[in-house]
Protein backbone atom coordinates (compact mmCIF):
# COMPACT_ATOMS: atom_id res chain seq x y z
CA UNK A 1 0.00 0.00 0.00
CA UNK A 2 1.23 3.51 -0.81
CA UNK A 3 0.91 5.80 2.20
CA UNK A 4 1.28 9.54 2.32
CA UNK A 5 1.02 12.01 5.20
CA UNK A 6 0.81 15.79 4.90
CA UNK A 7 2.15 18.41 7.28
CA UNK A 8 1.68 22.12 6.57
CA UNK A 9 4.68 24.36 7.22
CA UNK A 10 3.56 27.92 7.94
CA UNK A 11 5.36 31.05 9.03
CA UNK A 12 4.09 30.65 12.58
CA UNK A 13 5.27 27.06 12.63
CA UNK A 14 8.69 28.21 11.46
CA UNK A 15 8.88 30.69 14.33
CA UNK A 16 7.86 27.91 16.73
CA UNK A 17 10.67 25.72 15.39
CA UNK A 18 13.05 28.66 15.76
CA UNK A 19 12.06 29.11 19.41
CA UNK A 20 12.54 25.38 20.03
CA UNK A 21 15.97 25.51 18.35
CA UNK A 22 17.07 28.46 20.47
CA UNK A 23 15.79 26.83 23.66
CA UNK A 24 17.58 23.59 22.80
CA UNK A 25 20.88 25.39 22.19
CA UNK A 26 20.56 27.30 25.47
CA UNK A 27 19.75 24.09 27.37
CA UNK A 28 22.70 22.22 25.86
CA UNK A 29 25.04 25.12 26.65
CA UNK A 30 23.69 25.40 30.19
CA UNK A 31 23.46 21.73 31.18
CA UNK A 32 26.50 20.23 29.44
CA UNK A 33 29.00 23.09 29.52
CA UNK A 34 30.20 25.77 31.92
CA UNK A 35 30.51 29.50 31.35
CA UNK A 36 28.90 29.64 27.91
CA UNK A 37 26.02 31.94 28.85
CA UNK A 38 26.91 34.22 31.76
CA UNK A 39 29.38 37.06 32.18
CA UNK A 40 32.07 37.91 31.39
CA UNK A 41 31.08 37.93 27.72
CA UNK A 42 34.63 37.57 26.42
CA UNK A 43 37.19 34.92 27.35
CA UNK A 44 40.56 35.92 25.95
CA UNK A 45 42.11 32.54 26.79
CA UNK A 46 39.45 30.60 24.86
CA UNK A 47 37.54 32.93 22.54
CA UNK A 48 35.54 30.05 21.04
CA UNK A 49 34.01 29.32 24.44
CA UNK A 50 33.18 32.96 25.15
CA UNK A 51 29.51 33.70 26.00
CA UNK A 52 29.63 36.36 23.27
CA UNK A 53 30.07 33.56 20.73
CA UNK A 54 27.09 31.78 22.29
CA UNK A 55 24.83 34.78 21.75
CA UNK A 56 26.12 35.25 18.21
CA UNK A 57 25.16 31.65 17.42
CA UNK A 58 21.72 32.26 18.92
CA UNK A 59 21.36 35.27 16.63
CA UNK A 60 22.32 33.06 13.69
CA UNK A 61 19.55 30.58 14.59
CA UNK A 62 17.02 33.41 14.85
CA UNK A 63 18.23 34.86 11.54
CA UNK A 64 17.87 31.49 9.81
CA UNK A 65 14.33 31.21 11.17
CA UNK A 66 13.51 34.67 9.84
CA UNK A 67 14.88 33.82 6.38
CA UNK A 68 12.87 30.61 6.23
CA UNK A 69 9.70 32.35 7.40
CA UNK A 70 10.03 34.95 4.65
CA UNK A 71 10.27 32.23 1.99
CA UNK A 72 7.05 30.54 3.04
CA UNK A 73 3.82 31.81 1.43
CA UNK A 74 1.07 33.05 3.71
CA UNK A 75 -1.08 29.97 3.04
CA UNK A 76 1.81 27.71 4.06
CA UNK A 77 3.58 24.84 2.34
CA UNK A 78 2.25 21.27 2.48
CA UNK A 79 5.09 18.89 3.31
CA UNK A 80 4.28 15.40 2.13
CA UNK A 81 6.11 12.47 3.67
CA UNK A 82 5.04 9.54 1.56
CA UNK A 83 6.43 6.03 1.84
CA UNK A 84 7.14 3.65 -0.98
CA UNK A 85 5.20 0.45 -1.41
CA UNK A 86 5.80 -1.54 1.74
CA UNK A 87 7.34 -4.95 1.16
CA UNK A 88 6.75 -7.90 3.53
CA UNK A 89 8.69 -7.41 6.74
CA UNK A 90 9.20 -3.65 6.20
CA UNK A 91 8.49 -1.40 9.18
CA UNK A 92 7.17 2.07 8.33
CA UNK A 93 8.77 5.10 9.99
CA UNK A 94 6.62 7.76 11.69
CA UNK A 95 5.94 10.81 9.53
CA UNK A 96 7.68 13.14 12.01
CA UNK A 97 10.86 11.10 11.85
CA UNK A 98 10.84 11.03 8.05
CA UNK A 99 10.40 14.79 7.89
CA UNK A 100 13.12 15.44 10.48
CA UNK A 101 15.58 13.21 8.64
CA UNK A 102 14.80 14.35 5.12
CA UNK A 103 13.01 17.69 4.89
CA UNK A 104 14.97 20.93 4.69
CA UNK A 105 12.18 22.96 6.32
CA UNK A 106 12.92 21.12 9.58
CA UNK A 107 16.69 21.64 9.25
CA UNK A 108 16.29 24.46 11.79
CA UNK A 109 16.16 21.84 14.53
CA UNK A 110 19.61 20.53 13.58
CA UNK A 111 21.29 23.91 14.00
CA UNK A 112 21.56 23.88 17.83
CA UNK A 113 22.98 20.35 17.82
CA UNK A 114 25.50 21.22 15.11
CA UNK A 115 26.53 24.44 16.84
CA UNK A 116 26.94 22.86 20.27
CA UNK A 117 28.94 19.82 19.12
CA UNK A 118 30.97 21.72 16.53
CA UNK A 119 31.87 24.47 18.95
CA UNK A 120 33.08 21.97 21.54
CA UNK A 121 35.30 20.21 18.99
CA UNK A 122 36.71 23.46 17.63
CA UNK A 123 37.50 24.77 21.11
CA UNK A 124 39.17 21.53 22.17
CA UNK A 125 41.08 21.14 18.91
CA UNK A 126 42.31 24.71 18.73
CA UNK A 127 43.58 24.45 22.31
CA UNK A 128 45.68 21.48 21.19
CA UNK A 129 46.86 23.10 17.93
CA UNK A 130 48.39 26.08 19.76
CA UNK A 131 49.97 23.80 22.39
CA UNK A 132 53.52 22.67 21.47
CA UNK A 133 53.03 19.58 23.61
CA UNK A 134 50.50 18.43 21.02
CA UNK A 135 51.73 19.81 17.71
CA UNK A 136 55.41 19.69 18.60
CA UNK A 137 56.72 16.33 19.73
CA UNK A 138 53.41 14.91 20.91
CA UNK A 139 54.41 14.77 24.58
CA UNK A 140 50.85 15.50 25.71
CA UNK A 141 49.46 12.49 23.86
CA UNK A 142 52.36 10.35 25.05
CA UNK A 143 51.53 11.22 28.66
CA UNK A 144 47.81 10.54 28.03
CA UNK A 145 48.49 7.11 26.53
CA UNK A 146 50.96 6.29 29.33
CA UNK A 147 48.33 7.01 31.98
CA UNK A 148 45.70 5.07 30.04
CA UNK A 149 47.73 1.86 29.69
CA UNK A 150 48.93 1.87 33.32
CA UNK A 151 47.56 -0.94 35.50
CA UNK A 152 47.26 0.14 39.16
CA UNK A 153 48.11 -2.20 42.01
CA UNK A 154 44.60 -1.81 43.39
CA UNK A 155 41.36 -0.88 41.72
CA UNK A 156 40.35 -1.07 38.10
CA UNK A 157 42.62 0.11 35.28
CA UNK A 158 41.41 2.99 33.09
CA UNK A 159 41.08 0.71 30.05
CA UNK A 160 38.63 -2.19 30.28
CA UNK A 161 39.59 -4.09 27.13
CA UNK A 162 43.04 -5.67 26.91
CA UNK A 163 43.15 -5.47 23.10
CA UNK A 164 42.80 -1.68 23.22
CA UNK A 165 45.45 -1.39 25.94
CA UNK A 166 47.82 -3.47 23.81
CA UNK A 167 47.04 -1.29 20.79
CA UNK A 168 47.90 1.90 22.70
CA UNK A 169 51.02 0.27 24.11
CA UNK A 170 52.11 -0.68 20.59
CA UNK A 171 51.68 2.93 19.43
CA UNK A 172 53.61 4.15 22.48
CA UNK A 173 56.48 1.72 21.92
CA UNK A 174 56.77 2.78 18.29
CA UNK A 175 56.59 6.51 18.97
CA UNK A 176 53.38 7.06 17.03
CA UNK A 177 52.39 9.86 19.38
CA UNK A 178 54.81 12.19 17.54
CA UNK A 179 52.52 12.34 14.50
CA UNK A 180 49.26 11.02 15.94
CA UNK A 181 49.01 14.02 18.29
CA UNK A 182 48.95 16.37 15.29
CA UNK A 183 46.30 14.18 13.66
CA UNK A 184 44.11 14.39 16.76
CA UNK A 185 44.54 18.15 17.15
CA UNK A 186 43.82 19.07 13.54
CA UNK A 187 41.15 16.38 13.28
CA UNK A 188 39.22 17.98 16.14
CA UNK A 189 39.52 21.40 14.48
CA UNK A 190 38.27 20.07 11.13
CA UNK A 191 35.33 18.28 12.76
CA UNK A 192 34.39 21.47 14.60
CA UNK A 193 34.66 23.64 11.49
CA UNK A 194 32.70 21.13 9.41
CA UNK A 195 29.81 21.07 11.87
CA UNK A 196 29.73 24.82 12.45
CA UNK A 197 29.89 25.61 8.73
CA UNK A 198 27.56 22.77 7.76
CA UNK A 199 30.14 21.21 5.43
CA UNK A 200 29.79 17.43 4.95
CA UNK A 201 28.06 17.23 8.32
CA UNK A 202 27.52 13.47 8.21
CA UNK A 203 31.22 12.76 7.59
CA UNK A 204 32.39 15.32 10.16
CA UNK A 205 30.01 13.95 12.81
CA UNK A 206 31.09 10.37 12.03
CA UNK A 207 34.77 11.14 12.62
CA UNK A 208 33.73 12.97 15.77
CA UNK A 209 32.06 9.79 17.05
CA UNK A 210 35.21 7.82 16.21
CA UNK A 211 37.30 10.13 18.41
CA UNK A 212 34.67 10.15 21.18
CA UNK A 213 34.56 6.35 21.13
CA UNK A 214 38.36 6.13 21.24
CA UNK A 215 38.58 8.48 24.20
CA UNK A 216 35.93 6.48 26.05
CA UNK A 217 37.76 3.20 25.32
CA UNK A 218 40.85 4.83 26.82
CA UNK A 219 38.91 5.45 30.03
CA UNK A 220 38.04 9.14 29.57
CA UNK A 221 34.38 10.05 30.01
CA UNK A 222 34.26 13.86 30.35
CA UNK A 223 31.95 15.27 27.64
CA UNK A 224 32.52 12.35 25.28
CA UNK A 225 29.26 10.46 25.99
CA UNK A 226 27.17 13.59 25.37
CA UNK A 227 29.04 14.55 22.20
CA UNK A 228 28.91 10.96 20.95
CA UNK A 229 25.14 10.73 21.42
CA UNK A 230 24.45 14.06 19.72
CA UNK A 231 26.82 13.29 16.85
CA UNK A 232 25.04 10.00 16.17
CA UNK A 233 21.86 11.98 15.46
CA UNK A 234 23.81 14.26 13.13
CA UNK A 235 25.06 11.23 11.23
CA UNK A 236 21.49 9.97 10.87
CA UNK A 237 20.27 13.38 9.70
CA UNK A 238 23.16 13.98 7.29
CA UNK A 239 20.87 14.72 4.32
CA UNK A 240 19.42 17.90 5.85
CA UNK A 241 21.48 18.64 8.98
CA UNK A 242 23.83 20.89 7.01
CA UNK A 243 21.20 22.51 4.80
CA UNK A 244 21.66 25.84 6.57
CA UNK A 245 25.34 25.74 5.73
CA UNK A 246 27.67 24.66 2.95
CA UNK A 247 25.94 21.30 2.47
CA UNK A 248 23.14 23.20 0.80
CA UNK A 249 25.47 23.39 -2.22
CA UNK A 250 27.97 20.60 -1.52
CA UNK A 251 25.54 17.69 -1.29
CA UNK A 252 23.70 18.44 -4.57
CA UNK A 253 27.10 18.68 -6.30
CA UNK A 254 28.57 15.53 -4.76
CA UNK A 255 25.44 13.43 -4.39
CA UNK A 256 25.72 10.02 -2.76
CA UNK A 257 27.32 6.69 -3.75
CA UNK A 258 23.93 5.42 -4.94
CA UNK A 259 23.07 8.67 -6.76
CA UNK A 260 26.09 10.69 -7.80
CA UNK A 261 25.85 14.44 -8.21
CA UNK A 262 27.16 16.37 -11.23
CA UNK A 263 30.67 16.69 -9.78
CA UNK A 264 31.22 12.99 -9.04
CA UNK A 265 29.25 11.84 -12.07
CA UNK A 266 31.46 13.97 -14.31
CA UNK A 267 34.61 12.66 -12.67
CA UNK A 268 33.43 9.08 -13.13
CA UNK A 269 32.55 9.69 -16.78
CA UNK A 270 36.01 11.17 -17.42
CA UNK A 271 37.70 8.22 -15.72
CA UNK A 272 35.69 5.69 -17.73
CA UNK A 273 36.49 7.47 -21.00
CA UNK A 274 40.20 7.48 -20.17
CA UNK A 275 40.06 3.77 -19.48
CA UNK A 276 38.42 3.21 -22.85
CA UNK A 277 35.19 1.75 -21.50
CA UNK A 278 31.74 2.88 -22.57
CA UNK A 279 29.91 5.29 -20.29
CA UNK A 280 26.66 3.82 -18.93
CA UNK A 281 24.01 6.24 -17.76
CA UNK A 282 22.35 4.73 -14.67
CA UNK A 283 20.00 7.67 -14.15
Amino acid sequence: MNRESTFVMTRSTTWTLTAIAVALFVLLSWIFADGLLGPPLWNAEDAISSPLFTWLLILVIIGVGWVQAQRIPEEGLPLRAGSDVLTPGQVEDPVGWRLLMGNVFLALLWLPVRFFVGRDWLSSGWGKVVDPAWTGGGEALQAYWTRAVAIPETGRPPITYDWFRQFLQYMLDNGWYTWFAKLVAWGEVLVGLGLLAGALVGIAAFFGTVMNFSFMLAGTASSNPVLFGLAVFLVLGWKVAGYWGLDRWLLPLLGAPWQRGPLLAGAQANRVELEGRPVVNRG
